[in-house]
């Protein structure tokens, strides 16, 4: 597999000037930005500050030993990659390196074509473990793709207007209900950018209290809070290069959202518990499915940080609004869950996919993956028909309603239909029902939801 060059921030750490200008020029040369510093102290303010992918560290920095400064550089960045320059190269030498955390050296007196292949090296395996990430990521999906086929004009120009958006460096704010997409679609235009080969990162807004939900997203140094063991880089700065989205953004504590603000106008930040100002270059796309105008005017969310996100703003309509959708989705999902189950279904019969086509998913997209996973796993035939399908979608059946003459049980089992279809994952759904996901498991199977 050809994996191209891409160019790297680099830090440089040598107590000789001309080491310090050559390095610099032929890494500079090469497309990467450099900083070079001469010490130890120096070098750990750089990496506080700044992002690096790869550090150059000479192996005697003055009176001090340029291995000690490795586990230092890799605590605050487990990702970077430290190339040790010796004058007295050896095994033993290197050795202690890779024991330290490096991971190549190169000897003095070197030759700048010596630099540019050990870069080149470093940066095809930066490359490498971004795709393998990328593709455990994948891997570790339950859920099938969605499909950007629309018959939809709404969703046409959402589409369209995400592939053109994402050659730029704007900020995206994906609007639209619960369950439309909105995290399919920014991984999208995270896959169409220039960006693509690094890495994306998500946070869920609503799910974090306001203090973990700063600690991830900031990062923390050791000893911020009660129970911060160790440094924690942050979300921002995992993200590097590359995009960060922020779901639900219109639950964002009021407390974080002026920091956010900093960061997306001036590339600054601070983690929790320290004062060294941080910057790193990642695009951020937000979304949200409550109007932040109206939020805005409540006093929810601030206005200076809602025109900061507001710059490209495509809206996602909703499934009911485009039922000659639902037809290529239900398949393309039936065709994934039948190969998970380790079935042949061929498609839905012609009442099933009336009844699909006539509902008004409350769950958008969403609750559509829930109902046909649930047809996968009941169906015995190669065609899935009504009596598969959930009974909220069978016609000219009434919605239950409180007060109905009906079992509690009844109320219970709908409830729980409801809830699941419109939830993110079965813990998302249980913290909603005030129960522990087992007690929800068992519920599910108990109603052959």
């Amino acid at each position: 597999m050809d994996f191209q060059s891409e160019p790297l921030n680099i830090l440089v750490v040598d107590d000789e000037a001309n080491i310090r200008k050559t390095l610099t020029i032929c890494l500079e040369t090469d497309g990467h930005q450099v900083t070079a510093v001469s010490n130890v102290q120096d070098a750990k303010v750089e990496a506080g500050q700044r992002v690096f992918d790869l550090a150059f560290v000479d192996m005697r920095l003055g009176m001090e030993n340029g291995l000690d400064l490795i586990p230092t550089l890799l605590s605050s960045a487990p990702w970077l990659k430290i190339v040790v320059i010796t004058a007295y190269p050896s095994v033993d030498t290197a050795v202690e390196a890779m024991r330290r955390g490096a991971t190549d050296y190169i000897p003095k007196p070197f030759k700048p074509d010596q630099v540019m292949l050990v870069t080149q090296r470093v940066s095809k395996i930066c490359a490498m473990e971004q795709r393998i990430a990328a593709l455990q990521e994948d891997l570790n999906q339950v859920h099938p793709e969605i499909t950007f086929n629309s018959k939809h004009p709404g969703m046409q120009r959402a589409i369209e207007l995400a592939r053109k958006v994402a050659q730029s460096e704007a900020i995206v704010l994906l609007s639209g209900p619960s369950g439309t997409g909105k995290t399919v679609l920014a991984r999208a235009i995270h896959g169409w950018s220039q960006r693509a080969t690094r890495p994306i990162g998500i946070i869920s807004c609503p799910t974090l209290s306001p203090d973990l939900l700063e600690s991830e997203l900031f990062g923390h140094v050791k000893g911020a809070f009660t129970g911060a063991l160790r440094d924690n880089p942050g979300r921002i700065a995992a993200c590097e290069g590359g995009t960060l989205l922020l779901d639900e953004i219109g639950d964002l504590p009021l407390s974080i959202q002026p920091k956010l603000l900093r960061f997306i106008q001036d590339r600054e930040y601070e983690r929790v518990g320290d004062y060294q100002i941080c910057r790193a270059n990642v695009r951020i796309i937000a979304a949200t499915n409550v109007d932040l105008n109206q939020a805005v005017k409540t006093g929810r969310f601030r206005e200076d940080l809602y025109f900061r996100l507001n710059v490209f703003q495509i809206a996602i309509p909703p499934l009911r609004e485009r039922p000659d959708d639902v037809e290529a989705l239900a398949a393309a999902m039936l065709t994934f869950f039948g190969r998970q189950n380790h079935k042949r279904l061929i498609g839905f019969t012609d009442e099933a996919l009336n009844a699909l086509q006539q509902y008004e998913w409350p769950g958008n997209v969403r609750e559509l993956q829930n109902i046909v996973e649930r047809a996968a796993i009941l169906c015995a035939t190669e065609y899935v028909g009504l009596e598969y399908l959930s009974e909220t979608l069978v016609p000219h059946s009434p919605p239950l309603r409180l007060g109905d003459l009906v079992t509690l049980s009844r109320i219970e089992e709908e409830h729980i239909r409801r809830v699941l279809a419109v939830s993110k994952s079965l813990q998302d759904a249980a913290e909603i029902l005030g129960i522990d996901q087992a007690t929800l498991w068992r519920k599910r199977k108990a109603y052959s939801i």
